[in-house]
């Protein structure tokens, strides 16, 4: 790169060069330029470059780098000079320094050898990121924390990309489902859930979240893990949106975090249960007796007799506390709930 005069760079006519266009603009411009000789002494500054330091352009101008960064800094940034201008080429770099209020700032740019007048200098060009810096840091944190609750809080968690597959998941997620967890991404979400009416509204809820009409929704889904056996599970999906101004909200749908807030017992087949059996079995866990059950359902006593003794026989128990068990560890009767309630009713107030 050739090195530039700034002092005799075109002018109107051959002004001065106080009337230099190009001065000018650079004096303007936002982004921190300035110009020093190889002592340290500053030959030009413009005034983003002093407002970095909290001072005026004619402040700068003249001093010596050790009037305005501390000890360990001017030694710094003298050997990036001394670089500068050893090699004869333009330097490219982030770098710290202190702020007036006594703050680090940081700041990225070029620097690059110059001319003024017939003194060789080192200049300089650089945008204040510090801001930007620390936006980056709290998300990277943020990230790092969520990672940390993601991995180690034993919570089955997953991210899911709008087409709904497996961008990231716990390693929670990888043991309920019996696979490993690099086997785990990339995996459509269907494949991990049965065949049952709670996929059809769970696909619905889905459509809702990814087109921003709905930011959160709790579900019910029977998860399938590699080995055919099934899981009830309840599920909490929030929408992840990322922070792009002037978009409509569905477009800033990125992806979806779906948690499993409650899981039931590991079975090889779920019972198909109809709506008057999940009734009968949440009147049964909260103490009703078969002439309560019939009464309150508008039922015959033979018709409850029968709904019960087919119920042992789908759940495998043998009386009723077992049957009333059974009904909450493979999560048919929601445990969060009194009365007792079935656990994909789609609202706490109803039973079923």
């Amino acid at each position: 790169m050739d090195e530039v005069d700034f002092r005799t760079l075109p002018t109107e006519a051959g002004g001065p060069p106080d009337r230099n266009p190009y001065a000018a603009l650079a004096d303007l411009a936002p982004a921190a330029a300035f110009v020093r000789d190889v002592t340290g002494h500053y030959v030009w500054a413009n005034h983003a470059y002093a407002h970095l330091y909290g001072t005026t352009r004619d402040a700068v101008i003249g001093r010596h780098l050790a009037d305005l960064d501390g000890p360990a800094d001017v030694a710094r940034f003298l050997t990036l000079d001394q670089e500068v201008m050893t090699e004869g080429r333009p330097v490219r770099h982030t770098l710290t320094y202190q702020r007036a209020d006594g703050c680090s700032g940081h700041a990225a740019g070029y620097r690059f050898p110059v001319r003024w007048g017939a003194t060789p200098c080192v200049a300089g060009i650089y945008v204040d990121v510090t801001d930007y810096s620390q936006v980056l840091d709290q998300r990277h944190r943020a990230e790092a924390d969520l990672r940390a609750l993601r991995d180690h809080s034993g919570l089955a968690c997953v991210r899911l990309t709008r087409g709904g597959r497996v961008s990231e998941a716990g390693t929670a997620v990888a043991e309920v489902l019996r696979v490993r967890l690099s086997d785990l991404i990339g995996l459509p979400a269907d494949t991990l859930l049965a065949d049952t009416p709670e996929r059809a509204t769970l696909q619905r809820t889905w459509g809702d979240l990814i087109t921003g009409r709905r930011r959160s929704a709790r579900v019910s889904a029977v998860l399938v893990d590699a080995e055919g056996w099934q899981r009830r599970a309840r599920i909490q999906l929030t929408a992840v949106c990322d922070t792009v101004p002037h978009v409509t909200r569905a477009s800033r749908v990125s992806g979806v975090w779906a948690v499993v807030t409650h899981l039931g017992l590991r079975d090889r087949a779920q019972p198909a249960l109809t709506a008057a059996q999940v009734r009968i079995l949440a009147l049964l866990a909260a103490g009703g007796s078969n002439a309560d059950i019939a009464e309150e359902l508008h039922l015959s006593r033979q018709t409850v007799d029968y709904h019960l003794s087919r119920l042992r026989e789908l759940l495998g128990a043998a009386t009723r506390p077992a049957l009333v068990a059974r009904a909450y560890v493979l999560g048919i009767l929601s445990p969060q709930a009194w009365p007792p309630r079935s656990a994909t009713a789609a609202h706490p107030s109803s039973p079923v």
